[in-house]
């Protein structure tokens, strides 16, 4: 995994490869920005230049056995790299070897993945990188089991906490951790990335208004299945706001899926087809009408999600607010 392929992330790949190459690699590194902007593989290109046998100007050369294992994904669960100096954290990883986790980074998963292996040197003698997806989903007792090796770290081992939550983190992990910004990527190279993953150039402009940014998020926009799932969201909604009676509304949260991710994505897409709405009728000379209002109850929704309100529940309390603004 070459630096070369983190697209449009110039200033957090340029900190990095300055690091490197003058043999500044802080230990602990806390790589924050939205989803699918490349963090993670800008943290895999760090963990391959760490390991390489015959490093390039600091950076992997991409041809020995370790860059090799670095880059390999093992084919058995757990789904990490083949290298054993390059240690890989997520929430629900190891469920299939039994470390059972239904919510968050379990204080188990950092004591025996993580610390268990921290107690004999790198395998291939160079250093080791530790990589944390989701970090944010440390809870307390797992950070604080991890935050004693933050601050007192085995030679030669660096940590790569990726979030896109990163006020979530504990603020004794985020203090020992130096920050590396990731910022949404411009259009220009969304289109780019979008193009070599086959996503058609019509589909590329529908999707980037909803992606912000994100790579991740734009594939999954364009889906054609979820995208004709997410227009009937769309149309349930504006028939449930404008129905008579409230029994759209009510039969809309009976049917909807109650599942906080896939709600948080479809509120996302009548979000931004709203506020579309209503810089349409703007550039048009029309008075606005329930649009921004109803953009607002949307938002107010999203964040409802964030802390942990019921979905059916959001999603009643949405409409009631959406019908009272008609």
């Amino acid at each position: 995994m070459s630096f070369d392929r983190v697209l449009g992330q110039e200033f957090a790949v340029g900190t990095l490869r300055r690091a490197l190459q003058g043999g500044r690699l802080h230990h602990a590194y806390r790589f924050e920005g939205p989803d699918g902007v490349g963090k993670e593989m800008a943290a895999m290109a760090l963990a391959q230049a760490h390991v390489c046998e015959r490093p390039v100007e600091g950076e992997g050369c991409g041809r020995c056995g370790d860059c090799r294992r670095a880059q390999t994904i093992s084919a058995e669960a757990p789904h990490v790299p083949q290298h054993p100096d390059v240690i890989v954290l997520e929430q629900g990883l190891y469920n299939e070897i039994g470390i059972e986790e239904k919510q968050g980074i379990s204080v188990k998963q950092i004591r025996q993945v993580l610390l268990a292996r921290l107690h004999v040197p790198p395998h291939a003698g160079r250093g080791r990188v530790v990589i944390i997806r989701n970090a944010e989903e440390m809870n307390q007792q797992s950070a604080n089991a991890l935050l004693k090796t933050l601050e007192e770290p085995p030679a030669r081992t660096h940590f790569i906490l990726l979030t896109s939550k990163g006020r979530m983190l504990l603020d004794t992990i985020r203090s020992r951790a130096l920050p590396v910004r990731f910022a949404p990527l411009r259009d220009e190279v969304m289109r780019k990335i979008l193009a070599a993953r086959g996503v058609p150039a019509s589909t590329v402009e529908q999707v980037l208004e909803l992606a912000g940014g994100s790579v991740s998020a734009a594939l999954a926009f364009a889906d054609a299945e979820e995208t004709e799932a997410r227009a009937a969201f769309v149309e349930g909604v504006r028939r449930a706001i404008l129905a008579p009676d409230a029994s759209e509304a009510l039969a809309l949260v009976q049917a909807r899926d109650k599942e906080k991710d896939a709600l948080k994505d479809r509120l996302a897409v009548l979000a931004a087809t709203f506020a579309r709405e209503a810089r349409q009728q703007e550039l048009a000379g029309i008075a606005a009408r329930q649009e921004p209002d109803w953009v607002r109850a949307v938002l107010g929704a999203l964040r409802e999600l964030e802390r942990n309100v019921a979905p059916a529940l959001v999603l009643e309390t949405m409409l009631l607010r959406m019908r009272q603004a008609a």
